[in-house]
């Protein structure tokens, strides 16, 4: 299970904060949602709205860091072959 959680938040073998925040306000806002279903528990909406953001936002630049990377490509080899003029 750790190894797991490792993988799901690393990015290239490190922590990445975007995606440990963005899991964190996640789950903040899944127990405000279960809280105020079960136990009338009332959470004000602005402070639901601002977690709401956090993750769409840090969801979105951890989608758009993946895409947006540049491949990495290896140079094409020199042809020794050929004689020298």
């Amino acid at each position: 299970m750790k190894k797991f959680l490792t993988s799901l938040l690393s990015s290239e073998g490190k922590v990445s904060t975007k995606r440990l925040i963005s899991l964190l306000a996640f789950v903040m806002m899944c127990i405000g949602f279960i809280a105020n279903l079960f136990w009338d528990f009332t959470i004000e909406e602005h402070i639901y709205r601002a977690m709401e953001w956090i993750v769409e936002i840090g969801m979105g630049t951890i989608v758009a860091e993946r895409f947006g990377k540049n491949p990495t490509t290896t140079p094409p080899p020199e042809n020794t072959d050929t004689p020298e003029n």
